[in-house]
């Protein structure tokens, strides 16, 4: 009798049908919290999974695909991309989910594109005789002079970020110490190149933070790696949500 009641038991907490899994079961496979897994399919990044007689929730294979997709996307295109890509799948406006997937692509051929801004300032920085110590600070007019653009340029370069130019206590005018001569030299250099201001705002703001562009070039490695990191978790979270599209999501996928 007793081994009977043991085998009900057992066979009570078992689901059914063997491709019905629980919160918890969803949750361990990722090293999640079960609340997690609700909390996901509360605010649509998982399809609406239906409901026992007892109200509890009923996940399937197709929540199994559908998270898996989600937390790859989450390495690739961040949080907030990722949810606004498994919600517009869940509802089935996939044009949406194609553009949020397109937008996260420019977002990274733009950092590509500041990062070659770097190093070729790096490269150009480091070959450049250095600044000799003391050299005075020049106002505006001897530095549009030298630099072959007009006052106008240098005012826009700084409204933009580039330039963070002082001011004399005595005239207010704007004064150029020798690193902002440095940056202004590699913001021309840059726009020559074709690059945008926001662009090259970016790049130095890179070369502030690290302190100059030797410290800055022993960085650049590292900060390849990340994208090239970012760009792989794209396909593997590509390839995740092509599973889960792939299979007969049907009516499941969609909120009933």
């Amino acid at each position: 009798m007793e081994t009977c009641e043991r085998r009900s038991t057992v066979s009570a907490s078992k689901p059914s049908n063997p491709g019905v899994r629980r919160p918890a079961d969803l949750a361990r496979r990722h090293g999640l919290s079960a609340q997690s897994v609700r909390n996901y399919e509360r605010d649509g990044v998982l399809p609406t999974a239906p409901r026992d007689p007892n109200g509890y929730r009923r996940f399937t294979e197709v929540h199994a695909r559908a998270l898996s997709a989600y937390l790859a996307l989450i390495a690739g295109h961040g949080h907030a991309a990722g949810g606004e890509i498994m919600r517009a799948v869940n509802r089935g406006e996939f044009e949406a989910a194609w553009r949020a997937i397109d937008h996260s692509h420019i977002l990274l051929q733009r950092d590509r594109e500041t990062l070659d801004a770097v190093e070729a300032a790096v490269a150009v920085l480091t070959v450049s005789p250095r600044q000799p110590q003391g050299r005075r600070a020049v106002p505006i007019g001897v530095l549009a002079h030298r630099l072959g653009v007009r006052p106008a340029t240098l005012r826009k370069w700084e409204r933009a970020g580039i330039l963070q130019p002082a001011r004399d206590p005595t005239t207010r005018y704007r004064v150029y110490s020798p690193d902002d001569v440095r940056d202004a030299e590699l913001a021309h250099l840059l726009r020559r190149g074709g690059y945008r201001l926001d662009h090259i705002a970016g790049v130095l703001r890179r070369v502030r933070e690290a302190g100059g562009a030797e410290p800055l070039a022993a960085s650049l490695r590292q900060w390849r790696e990340r994208l090239t990191e970012r760009g792989r978790a794209m396909l593997t979270g590509a390839a995740r949500l092509a599973d889960h599209l792939d299979a007969d999501i049907g009516s499941t996928a969609r909120p009933q």
